[in-house]
């Protein structure tokens, strides 16, 4: 692929460029979209070319005014051809734009520059899930990206393109190793249960499981299962709309507490059959590398240590110290092993066209990516995505069916290198002896790339299908179903060979270890739906009756192996002398809905939308399957009252409010029953039963109420808008454990607690045109959310077993620590705040200082600006927000590991005050124990909160005739601006690589 890098090699460009000329001069010949219309005499052919200004528009609209027959659909570079006669006059639309209209006058050639409006992008009807609304008219919160914000990004999955570009959305990448997870929370933590925050995926009306994938056990290089949205190809996205208020979700029932990302495909369209590719090759690094000591501060460090101690002779073990290991060498490990540039290449290609009453696309993706690892690892993605579209000739029925396969493959490393690379002393031994074996030093060095002998593989498909059809009974009664499936396997395994022991051990392939997981998750949904609609006089109702039958399925079955006759045989469970069972599950869930929804508009001014749900799940007991979920949203446009028609100043204005009740089920298969599980004791060499879990009838579904209100206003045609929303969610009935005495043999029960949790906050979003003529194009989109969780009731709290954790009155996601007071400047000490004044630090007592480590806002700034044919789009990111400091990457300041260069500001006579404490090897019992503490108290809280330059995408569209081709230049987190000492202020799991910085170039093209 490297080939086509136009950047490396340009005479790929040309090729390309020539390769796709030839092609392009064929499809002249194809015959322009006519509808039905048959010529006279008087007509003639009509061609042209439809642009902004500079690029060409596909899909513009031309019919020829007075006449339903005829009409045409620009092509991918804009042209267009149809009959009409000298007299004609043309009418040209596309959304975006102002309508132009155009008398023939006898010209057989009109090429027509068309002046984009924004005003009428409050036309464009969005998804809302069930069914679509005009942005202008929604009365619910729906906050959308579409294409043209996806495409510029070089990335893999679809939740990382969604970072920085929704309020009320919080997307965070949990590692910088490929195929790892990503944690989303729409409108803050609902559930006390940390798993349970979720939110419903819908992709193309399929509902896509947001469980992670497998267990777990056998992918210790992730810090959290990979996620699902990996087997979706961001290229073939159309649009990603998230519902957040009960408006928008309640019609979606227990499912939409936590939100729902709706995911919507490319399809189809009418026109002459095009061919698109695009290919880029790029390059991903670390972002940041710490500040950390050089071996002369190291070596000075580990001394005073042990003087500090009152240890004269260094101990023999002291290889760094000692004169064992050079003290003048100096090896900037991060740099040596996480300091290399994983390749990365992707091409995306499709094949799409269709007539007027069938569409079709066919597309394919391949995308590769390496390591940053001194060895060979990598993660490889191929997906196959196929959409069909058609309707009968007299447009009453129409058949949607899409089918989507993607293939993973992931080769990592067992474990990740992070916490490891930071420890090493950098006066280390080289990695490799002379011939290129490890070194091991004479058995003094416990060489890190020894867990690189170890792997980890996961080779996951996934499948998606669903087809809509529907038939238009009458003139405003339509029935439609919705039909789909979904398929995932996954299998993983870790090796942990005996290859990763000091060869002078004596360890061999009988101590080798393998653990294999094997997951299967399939579902299948079928939705009928009834949709009616009517006007009359003033007013329009629009109303949908459906129901919803779901199942799925899940299989889950994780295998310990260990001795093996060979190392060769590592990957083959039956090889092994023991085998054994970690965990196995079976389960099946069921879901059952019915759905309504009434619509009423009046005038086009007042609006009322009414939604309801009926649920039953599986995952209850008798008398609790079902449920009722609603709400009521409105929406007043107080720019269309004859006060503001006429305004020049007021283009838009909008209230809305809306109220409603959803719900959820996320608690997992059969909690609610009396379960056994396989004891590890066996009799007559058969394992026993024991039981796992206690039966609770009264086990429901937890609730969430939502309220908002919200303003929204357009001022001069749209060119400043700006929406403001306010919410206000409760989530109650909380699914979660309540302890039980030890004498029960359990220590809780799974059952509802009487506990509230609140959300509220407002969101802010800003879209400008800044700018905009035939020549210069800038437009600008702000959002910000300020966002609070709190907890509002918890019966019991003290005798809860969260006890610990939570707080009533203070958010879900704190920390409840020791307070700290500074470096004792007699002792050099740690010292922390004695709450009850008894002379000793405890736990329970003393942890009473409270630290909110959730962001108190967020949000980004979106710019995309043209000039001619050069377009240039950027995004940065922004969080204030606080969260522990580097140095709880690392050990006791003095002990044989290396250290952040600020510790060096350290305690070293009475009388000092230093930031930090006194240095010790580990032998000072009060030193140490105060380190402990110091991990454990608001001592390491940081300000953490960042600027990113999220993304940045430069493009020229080369000016071809008839071939359109784009080279362009893509990169992800490329700056941050933070105090931060440590590698990423957004990323949060310490001890794993954090999200790489990507470049990529490359070429696009259509003919």
């Amino acid at each position: 692929m490297n080939n086509f890098s136009f950047y490396k090699d340009g005479g790929a460009l040309y090729c390309l460029i020539f390769l796709g000329s030839l092609l392009s001069f064929s499809s002249l010949s194809a015959k322009s979209l006519n509808r039905n219309f048959t010529p006279s005499s008087q007509q003639h052919q009509i061609q042209g070319i439809v642009t902004d200004g500079s690029v060409p528009l596909p899909g513009v609209s031309i019919l020829v005014k007075n006449r339903t027959n005829t009409s045409a659909i620009t092509d991918y570079n804009g042209q267009y051809s149809l009959s009409a006669s000298a007299n004609d006059t043309l009418v040209v639309s596309f959304i975006g734009f102002k309508t132009a209209i155009l008398a023939v006058n006898g010209r057989t050639k009109i090429d027509i520059t068309l002046i984009s409006e924004t005003t009428t992008l409050q036309e464009v009807r969005i998804n809302a899930g069930y069914y679509t609304v005009k942005e202008s008219e929604r009365t619910g919160n729906i906050a959308r990206i579409t294409a043209k914000d996806i495409e510029n990004q070089p990335v893999t999955n679809i939740l990382a393109t969604m970072q920085g570009r929704m309020p009320g959305v919080f997307v965070t990448q949990t590692t910088g190793t490929p195929g790892g997870g990503f944690d989303i929370k729409i409108r803050g933590q609902n559930s006390l249960r940390l798993n349970a925050n979720n939110p419903l995926y819908i992709i193309d009306g399929v509902p896509y499981s947001s469980d992670p994938i497998g267990s777990g056990t056998p992918s210790a290089v992730l810090p959290t299962q990979p996620n699902p949205l990996n087997s979706i190809n961001p290229d073939q996205i159309e649009s990603v709309e998230v519902l957040k208020d009960a408006d928008a979700t309640a019609i979606y029932g227990s499912r939409g507490a936590n939100g729902v990302v709706l995911i919507t495909t490319k399809s189809g369209k009418a026109g002459k059959t095009k061919f698109s590719a695009k290919v880029y090759t790029g390059a991903a690094t670390v972002t940041h590398f710490m500040d950390l000591m050089n071996t002369e501060q190291y070596i000075q460090m580990r001394k005073e240590a042990y003087n500090n101690d009152g240890i004269k002779a260094i101990p023999s073990s002291a290889y760094d110290v000692n004169g064992t290991w050079d003290q003048k060498r100096y090896t900037n490990w991060q740099k040596e092993i996480l300091g290399g540039t994983a390749e990365i290449n992707n091409l995306q290609a499709s094949l799409s066209g269709g007539s007027a009453q069938t569409q079709f696309l066919v597309s394919g993706n391949y995308n590769y990516q390496g390591t940053i690892l001194p060895q060979s690892f990598r993660y490889k993605k191929g997906n196959f995505h196929v959409n069909v579209n058609h309707q009968s000739e007299n447009k009453r029925f129409k058949a949607n069916i899409t089918f989507g396969y993607t293939l993973q493959d992931n080769n990592q490393p067992r474990v990740d290198l992070m916490r490891e690379t930071i420890a090493i002393a950098p006066n280390a031994p080289a990695l490799y002896n002379a011939d290129g074996s490890l070194n091991w030093e004479n058995n003094t060095y416990s060489n890190p790339l020894r867990n690189l002998t170890g792997k980890y593989k996961a080779l996951t498909n996934d499948l998606m299908a669903n087809m809509l059809l529907s038939y238009d009974l009458l003139e405003n009664v339509k029935l439609q179903t919705n039909i789909g499936y979904t398929n995932l396997i996954n299998r993983e395994n870790t090796t942990n060979p005996s290859t990763r022991f000091n060869p002078s051990s004596g360890f061999g392939p009988e101590n080798s270890t393998l653990i294999v997981g094997d997951f299967e998750r399939k579902s299948w949904i079928i939705e009928p739906q009834l949709n009616w609609s009517k006007s009359f006089g003033s007013s329009t109702v629009n109303a949908l009756a459906g129901g919803t039958f779901q199942s799925q399925q899940a299989n889950l079955l994780v295998q310990y192996a260990s001795g093996f006759a060979s190392n060769s045989l590592i990957n083959n469970l039956s090889s092994a002398t023991t085998i054994s069972i970690l965990q196995t599950d079976q389960t099946v869930y069921k879901y059952q809905a019915f759905f309504a929804r009434i619509n009423y508009n009046f005038k086009e001014r007042y609006i009322i939308n009414l939604t309801g749900r009926r649920d039953g799940s599986s995952r209850f007991g008798p008398g609790n399957q079902f449920a009722n979920f609603g709400a009521v949203g409105a929406a007043w446009l107080f720019s269309r009252e004859n006060l503001f028609k006429n305004s020049s100043f007021l283009s838009f204005g909008k209230l809305r409010a809306s109220y409603g009740t959803t719900g959820s089920d996320q608690i997992g298969d059969y909690q609610y029953m009396d379960t056994y599980s396989i004891s590890g004791s066996k009799y007559g060499g058969i394992s026993g039963l024991q039981p796992s879990r206690l039966f609770n009838p009264e086990f429901g579904w937890e609730t969430n109420k939502k309220l908002e209100a919200a303003l929204e206003v357009g001022f001069l045609a749209d060119r400043i808008f700006l929406t403001s929303s306010y919410y206000e969610n409760r989530s109650s009935n909380q699914l979660t454990g309540i302890p039980l005495p030890g004498t029960t043999g359990f220590t809780s029960i799974q059952a509802n607690l009487n506990a509230t949790v609140q959300n509220k906050g407002i969101e802010l979003s800003l879209r400008t045109v800044n700018l905009q003529n035939n020549e210069w194009n800038w437009t600008s989109s702000f959002n910000l959310t300020f966002a609070k969780t709190k907890l509002l009731e918890f019966p019991n709290l003290t005798g809860s077993t969260y006890a610990n954790t939570l707080v009533i009155g203070k958010p879900l996601n704190i920390r409840k620590v020791y307070h700290y007071t500074g470096v004792d400047p007699n002792t050099g000490i740690y010292n922390f705040e004695d709450i009850n004044k008894d002379g000793s630090l405890t736990s329970l007592d003393d942890k009473k200082a409270i630290i909110d480590l959730s962001p108190q806002y967020y949000g980004g700034l979106q710019n995309t600006l043209r000039y001619k044919n050069w377009n240039l789009d950027f995004l940065l990111q922004f969080a204030k927000q606080k969260n522990y400091s580097a140095t709880s990457y690392f050990g006791i300041p003095g002990s044989q590991t290396n250290q952040l260069a600020e510790i060096a500001d350290r305690w070293k006579e009475p009388g000092n005050t230093n930031a930090y404490q006194i240095f010790t090897s580990g032998t000072n019992s009060k030193a140490t124990t105060a380190y402990g503490n110091y991990a454990e108290s608001d001592g390491p809280i940081s300000d953490t909160s960042f600027i990113r330059l999220k993304n940045i995408s430069i493009s020229y569209d080369i000016p071809l005739k008839d071939f359109k081709c784009r080279i362009f230049f893509e990169g992800q987190n490329l700056l941050t601006f933070t105090k931060y000492n440590g590698p990423d202020p957004e990323f949060t799991a310490v001890g794993y690589l954090p999200p790489l910085k990507v470049f990529a170039a490359g070429l696009q093209f259509n003919f």
